[in-house]
């Protein structure tokens, strides 16, 4: 299997499918992954196959590196489009997030103020305080709800933290527009059951949610790159496009990536 380990606190920049040139910024130690998911889809592998040995990089340590990388960018004219909080597991797990968006904020507004601060997560953290209010802080807030059924989270994002998935949607709500729905779909199978959340039984309650929350926009997707678990499928462009013509339908902006 190919595995994608990124490096810490910053790498790239990558071209991103939905936010363009992305300058990642990744929080977890860079020889593992450390994650409150462990989704059969995830590019990095398995929690227990990617046990890391060093420690989280600090905010000083990410401060540096990444004004470090502006700079450099600078100098060469090519500034980043996003810098992007992603990488070997879940950014707000880490202690000082709060903090380090806050460097980034000021970061980012010294060397390249046009580029968005984004920040993709699973939003297990969203029930703490701190955690919403640097979020809201963020030009792209972009929290994963893949679906509203419970058995097939466990069976697909495996959690392994408390969740809840009625919690989880009230603080969504919390956010009060300043969201943006990361949502995957796929087909095929996980141990020996069926991983399809793209049926009606799956998307009809999943829309009733987003229209609770009313996200700025939502960003559906599918699988693009090698997966841990090798029985799962893309999701058709045809599929995808009619689920995006429906959220748009509910009035909310959406965008498919294949």
């Amino acid at each position: 299997m190919s595995t994608i380990l990124y490096q810490s606190p910053v790498f790239g920049p990558v071209h991103s499918r939905r936010l363009g040139i992305s300058l990642g910024v990744n929080l977890m130690p860079d020889d593992g992954k450390i994650c409150t998911f462990d989704c059969v889809y995830c590019e990095c592998g398995f929690n227990r196959d990617f046990r890391p040995r060093k420690r989280r990089p600090t905010r000083e340590e990410t401060r540096l590196a990444l004004e470090r990388k502006l700079e450099e960018m600078a100098a060469e004219g090519a500034l980043p489009d996003v810098i992007t909080f992603a990488g070997n597991g879940e950014p707000t797990a880490h202690p000082d997030f709060a903090d380090i968006i806050d460097d980034t904020v000021t970061l980012r507004d010294r060397w390249c103020p046009k580029a968005k601060v984004s920040v993709l997560s699973n939003s297990t953290f969203i029930r703490l305080e701190r955690v919403r209010k640097a979020l809201m802080k963020v030009d792209n807030n972009i929290l994963k709800l893949d679906t509203v059924n419970e058995d097939y989270i466990r069976l697909v994002d495996r959690p392994d933290v408390r969740y809840n998935v009625r919690e989880i949607i009230d603080n969504l709500k919390r956010f009060d527009g300043h969201v943006i729905i990361q949502t995957m779909f796929m087909k095929g199978k996980v141990d020996g059951r069926d991983a399809d959340n793209t049926g009606e039984e799956f998307v009809a309650p999943w829309l009733e949610a987003l229209k609770e929350i009313r996200p700025e926009s939502v960003m559906i997707y599918t699988i693009d790159r090698e997966t841990p678990d090798k029985a799962l499928q893309k999701t058709g462009r045809e599929t995808l496009d009619a689920i995006c013509a429906r959220v748009i339908a509910a009035g909310i902006p959406c965008t498919a990536s294949y």
